[in-house]
């Protein structure tokens, strides 16, 4: 079975709208004798009479107004295609896969997702927390587009571009020893039970290398998988918490809690956006890092 020529139907439209063969062929800047021979083929397919000719014209059959809604059905799905086609090309429409850790998501992500999908509604993206070595691995293995993690070495291969840098600090419950004070330093803090997030988080193994530098152990008392649950713990009186101070400062005013500096130089830390390479990101990725990182930088692999 012969296929329809998108062509010949385009030309076929413009003959019924501008009523000759003539006038279409000048609005689409093509032949008469072109428009005439497309439209016998168009015939020929259909094997259906569209025209009765003769020397005074043409003049449409009831079969050519019945085609003329159909054709402009079958033109706008074709220019429709085409459009959204140029959309996932200009990355204005399509879907991202983006692995943040809670620090990320909690601190900096929101506002920058919002404003990003204002301007790009037609994006799609779609979020998962977990912990920067995981984030790492999911991202080498194509499970991911795009990472949001601490700066480290993961052991994998990837690009790591600049995001936010964050602050750790002592979350402590109102009228505890260390509420007073202005600012600790960590061998003051391991003195007192802590609230741990869950195992293997930066934060947990940073906490527990640190200690142990100093020749101390660290006191888990409990563990939990979110801050909100942490702060909770700390309010209840069952630990102090190393969390960080945007996060921290959600649950302040509702929570019995206070936030106290940790003196440390580890205690201020750096989150990158992690991919595989930047060249190798879809157009819709590649505004997403540019929105929330700004120009890509080459910079050291992770």
């Amino acid at each position: 079975m012969t296929k329809l020529d998108p062509v010949s139907l385009r030309l076929f439209v413009a003959v019924m709208e501008e009523g000759t063969i003539v006038e279409a062929a000048n609005r689409e800047h093509i032949a008469a004798s072109a428009v005439s021979k497309r439209m016998s083929e168009l015939e020929q397919t259909l094997n259906t009479e569209l025209f009765v000719r003769s020397n005074k014209g043409t003049v449409a059959t009831a079969a050519a107004f019945a085609l003329l809604n159909l054709a402009r059905s079958v033109l706008n799905d074709l220019d429709d295609i085409f459009e959204q086609m140029s959309d996932y090309s200009s990355g204005t429409r399509g879907h991202v896969r983006v692995f943040a850790n809670i620090s990320a998501i909690t601190q900096f992500l929101p506002d920058e997702l919002k404003s990003f999908m204002v301007a790009y509604p037609l994006v799609q993206i779609h979020l998962q927390e977990r912990i920067s070595s995981v984030i790492a691995k999911a991202v080498a293995d194509n499970m991911a587009d795009i990472g949001i993690l601490n700066a480290g070495n993961y052991g994998e291969n990837l690009t790591q571009l600049p995001y936010h840098d964050d602050e750790l600090v002592v979350v402590v419950p109102v009228g505890h020893a260390l509420s007073g004070k202005k600012s600790v330093a960590l061998h003051e803090a391991l003195d007192y039970d802590f609230v741990g997030a869950h195992p293997n988080s930066a934060i947990n193994n940073q906490l527990t290398k640190a200690a142990g530098d100093l020749g101390r152990t660290l006191r888990l008392r409990i563990q939990v998988s979110s801050y909100d649950a942490l702060c909770l713990m700390v309010a209840a009186g069952l630990g102090i918490g190393l969390i960080p101070r945007k996060s921290a400062q959600l649950y302040v005013r509702s929570l019995k809690i206070k936030c106290v500096t940790l003196r440390e130089p580890w205690a201020t830390r750096k989150l990158v956006v992690c991919v595989r390479t930047y060249e190798a990101l879809s157009p819709v990725a590649k505004l997403l890092v540019n929105h929330i990182s700004g120009a890509p930088v080459p910079s050291l692999s992770v």
